[in-house]
């Protein structure tokens, strides 16, 4: 079996930082060099040696150190390099890198929210062997937070509900998803999310996989449910359409990276295993 391609880590190994891979953030953008695809679009410490030496460990990327450093709002991109939305690196790099691209801006932001304690307001510090700042004088420790939600595609036999998000541009479809509410267990949030958002009944919801998702803090928790009764009525804020779909109809849909597609493309590869070849 092959070692994980990252492994992650929380404190900085005492070698130097030149050939480390460094994802410097602004709000949710990355620095990256220009004119380059895939790895090489992380620029390495020794091109950033000031914004490196106060950088937090991530852990190695195929045995290559990775750093992470928040930059403030009106930082301008050094010569050679440019600003990216990091969402802009899903089309253009694999899901590990995608992934570490994403996790960096969790822990960028987490790093600067928690300089300074909000029970007590006195400095935190890093807390060494863990992801954690802890307050220097009551001691109240902060960690990255993370919101979970669930993303659930819901069948009616061999078609598929897909809608799409009143605040997404363009016809792009995807399965139904949202946050876990205080108190809840994520089946129950699968069905309150359906029912809020397209007025349906479903049954049987069955766990699919997960996916941390970054650009929000959330961990996506995917689910399969069928439908059970209802007419489809979409709310007219988050969703401004919904419709079933046949496995040989589909509108745009999510691209292979996401959770989202996976459902999808399970769904259609068992509906095609069942059909018999014409």
């Amino acid at each position: 079996m092959s070692p994980p391609r990252f492994v992650p880590g929380f404190d900085a190994p005492d070698r130097p930082r030149d050939a480390a891979l460094l994802f410097a953030v602004r709000g949710f953008e990355l620095l990256v060099t220009e004119g380059t695809t895939g790895l090489a679009l992380v620029p390495t410490a020794a091109r950033l040696p000031d914004l490196a030496a106060q950088a937090q460990y991530l852990g190695t990327l195929d045995g290559q150190d990775c750093y992470v450093t928040a930059l403030p709002k009106e930082s301008a991109a050094p010569e050679g390099l440019r600003f990216m939305p990091a969402r802009d690196l899903y089309p253009v790099v694999d899901e590990v890198l995608f992934g570490l691209g994403g996790r960096a801006l969790a822990i960028a932001e987490w790093d600067v929210q928690h300089r300074f304690c909000g029970r007590c307001g006195q400095p935190t510090s890093v807390t060494p062997g863990e992801r954690a700042r802890r307050c220097t004088v009551c001691r109240t420790p902060f960690y990255p937070r993370i919101s979970p939600a669930v993303i659930m595609l819901i069948t009616r036999g061999d078609r598929m509900l897909l809608a799409r998000n009143a605040r997404f541009p363009g016809a792009f479809f995807s399965a139904l998803a949202g946050f876990v509410d205080v108190g809840e267990s994520l089946e129950e949030t699968v069905a309150r999310e359906v029912k809020e958002e397209v007025g349906l009944e479903i049954q049987t919801p069955r766990y699919f996989g997960s996916q941390p998702w970054p650009y929000g803090r959330s961990l996506m928790v995917g689910f399969t449910a069928e439908y059970a009764s209802g007419d489809i009525q979409v709310d007219g804020e988050e969703i401004a359409e919904a419709a079933w779909f046949g496995v040989d109809e589909l509108p745009r849909i999510p691209p292979p990276l996401s959770i989202a597609r996976r459902l999808i493309d399970g769904f259609v590869a068992q509906v095609k295993a069942r059909t018999p070849p014409r």
